[in-house]
């Protein structure tokens, strides 16, 4: 007769060993080569509530990053659902002090004199690093709107590069602007699909907290059969941690972004009259959903074209970053000036600009375009319009 298990080990299951899963690489829409694997899944089949909890104290108690270790790009999914360690990550990058080198060209603000905007060319990498303003931790305000290695013709520059090589050159200049925040400064970047989940995961790692993650909307998008037609960038507002001095205040200013609210618009709420929030009647702050007039894609025949520029931001996106999360006279970098659509609403508004750019022909043409100012009237507030996409009630418009 074989022995009798006891009642205990009958019923205690057999802990599950984990069976770690790599991403397996996957076609580019875009672009050349094959996408390399960067996320590490740790699969834990049958977990239990305590197992959970134990992985999680395991994880919180990991050793802090250390030099030379891998990049933040490689990540660790902990407890099988939306939980992730980052990869050990070096530290930030120390800038010597060096001799900056003189701005390519100095732009001054009209009636402003202390205010001007300051273009080098060159890769942003290298420039940036010999900044007095990076590393002195003085810039307010980040917002980038990088190559996205789609294989476009941006002058000299490759837009084609291997996967990994374009992650590592992410990671240097998304550094390099990190510690030229202040604390409290605030970090927006713009970009597609492809790589908004990594950006997102090295900024978290770097102790940026996540502020916004908006997205623009287009209409227009590039055609296609095989999938959904893309209409959108994503638009990621991190901020840099501070302390409680007013110096480093994070900046909000929702009073000079506002939009009419759709009940205000179609339905004619009354409601909207009494507002208890701080908001004027009949007014909101924007949705994270960014669309509306002059919001759209930069086409062929807009005001705003800046002839051979393919990758063009509206101005109105701009203003309304630049409005809602800086003040009059901060500090504003663009690390990819393109067509200068940053620093034209930047120098408009009163903000001091930093810029640089790879293509001499564009940082030209930028700076060209923030002498004449932007194509729309600016006004000391904008006027707020409605959003709606729908029409407004039968009644409301027999009134």
């Amino acid at each position: 007769m074989p022995h009798a298990a006891s009642k205990s080990s009958a019923s205690r299951k057999p802990q599950p060993k984990a069976v770690p899963t790599v991403v397996p690489p996957v076609k580019l829409g875009r672009g050349k080569g094959l996408r390399k694997p960067i996320i590490t899944a740790a699969v834990k089949p049958e977990r239990t509530p305590e197992a959970a909890t134990q992985t999680a104290t395991h994880i919180a108690q990991q050793p802090a990053a250390q030099a030379g270790s891998a990049p933040a790009l490689e990540a660790v999914h902990a407890m099988g659902r939306g939980t992730f360690r980052t990869a050990q990550l070096p530290p930030l990058p120390t800038l010597r002090v060096v001799d900056a080198p003189p701005p390519t060209e100095t732009i001054a603000h009209e009636h402003k004199p202390e205010i001007d905007a300051r273009v080098w060319v060159g890769d942003c990498r290298e420039v940036l690093s010999k900044l007095p303003e990076i590393r002195g931790a003085k810039l307010d305000m980040v917002f980038a709107d990088p190559p996205f290695n789609w294989n476009r013709a941006y002058d000299k520059w490759d837009d084609a590069m291997d996967d990994r090589a374009y992650l590592d050159f992410t990671c240097e200049w998304l550094d390099l602007c990190i510690v030229g925040l202040r604390p409290g400064g605030q970090m927006w970047v713009n970009i597609p699909d492809d790589w908004a989940a990594e950006i997102a995961l090295h900024l978290k790692a770097r102790k940026l907290f996540m502020n916004n993650w908006c997205v623009w909307h287009y209409r227009f998008g590039q055609n296609t059969t095989a999938r959904f037609i893309n209409s959108k960038v994503h638009a990621l507002n991190f901020v840099k941690p501070g302390t409680l001095s007013p110096a480093h205040k994070v900046t909000w200013n929702p009073h000079e972004v506002l939009e009419i609210s759709d009940r205000a618009a179609i339905y004619g709420d009354k409601r909207t009259l009494s507002k208890e929030d701080g908001m004027p009647p009949g007014h909101r702050v924007p949705m994270d959903v960014w669309y509306g007039p002059f919001m759209g894609r930069v086409q062929g025949n807009n005001k705003e074209r800046r002839g051979y520029h393919d990758n063009q931001l509206p101005e109105a996106y701009l203003e309304r970053v630049i409005r809602s999360t800086t003040n009059p006279g901060d500090l504003v970098l663009d690390p990819f000036l393109g067509s200068g659509t940053t620093g034209v609403m930047a120098l408009a508004l009163g903000r001091r600009f930093i810029g640089t750019e790879f293509s001499e022909k564009n940082a030209t043409s930028a700076c060209e375009r923030m002498k004449a100012g932007p194509v729309r009237p600016l006004h000391d507030k904008p006027v707020a319009q409605s959003t709606a996409i729908f029409k407004k009630r039968k009644a409301l418009i027999e009134e």
